[in-house]
């Protein structure tokens, strides 16, 4: 047989099966699921902020303040990998209004910022007082967490498909039709696990707490979605 005769018969024994294939009667469903647990761990985004007359006096206070916060969280026991120096800045302070019409340099702002994690909640309020009563002035996040969602994301995406599953059943039942093989399942939508923001970002810290700073963690919740498609039984 010549080849491409053999293609073009290959080709019509083909089309009848794909054809079948897609003008099967399915029923297609969509399912939720969620899973909550507490959280395990927090990241706290904390800064020194200072101002003075000259930048080396201004650089120097934020420094010293820093090393107290840094020695501090070792003597807490809070591990070297959690503990990482983020952002430093050293901007010109200008003064209100001159006789010059121009903005006078009046001193120096210099900032230090540091992200910590804590993974013994039961630290945290405690930690959250030493770093302030230490020179933390500035509180620029503080995320509660979980170290290891895949035993929760796995929880969710059961409730999933349970939730699917309950739904083509009840179609099927509703439609008087027989519920037949499952031909396919997806994972949908941009469900997952989020970090949850406690609501006191970007806080000014003024003074030194005399107690340590009540934090109530609540819960994490993640989500997931998949779609599934039933064959409906002849």
């Amino acid at each position: 047989m010549q080849p491409i005769l053999a293609a073009a018969l290959a080709l019509s024994l083909a089309l009848p099966a794909a054809a079948t294939a897609q003008d099967r009667r399915t029923i297609i469903v969509t399912g939720t699921g969620t899973a909550a647990a507490p959280p395990d761990m927090a990241t706290l985004s904390l800064g020194v902020r200072a101002e003075a007359a000259t930048t080396a006096e201004a650089l120097d206070e934020t420094s010293l303040a820093m090393r107290a916060i840094l020695d501090n969280l070792a003597a807490s026991g809070l591990a070297p990998a959690d503990i990482q120096t983020g952002a430093m800045r050293l901007t010109p302070v200008y003064s209100e209004g001159s006789f010059s019409g121009r903005r006078q340099v009046s001193g120096y702002r210099a900032t230090n910022s540091l992200q910590v994690v804590v993974r013994d909640l039961d630290l945290l309020g405690s930690v959250l007082s030493s770093v302030v009563g230490e020179g933390a002035n500035e509180l620029n996040g503080l995320q509660f967490g979980i170290d290891d969602p895949a035993a929760l994301m796995e929880a969710a995406r059961r409730d999933a498909v349970a939730d699917a599953a309950a739904k083509a059943a009840l179609f099927a039942e509703a439609a008087g039709v027989d519920l037949g093989d499952l031909l396919r399942l997806e994972e949908a939508g941009a469900g997952g696990y989020y970090p949850m923001d406690a609501p006191i970002a970007e806080a000014r810290l003024a003074s030194s707490p005399q107690y340590d700073v009540p934090v109530s963690a609540g819960e994490i919740t993640v989500s997931a979605s998949v779609t599934l498609v039933y064959a409906i039984a002849d």
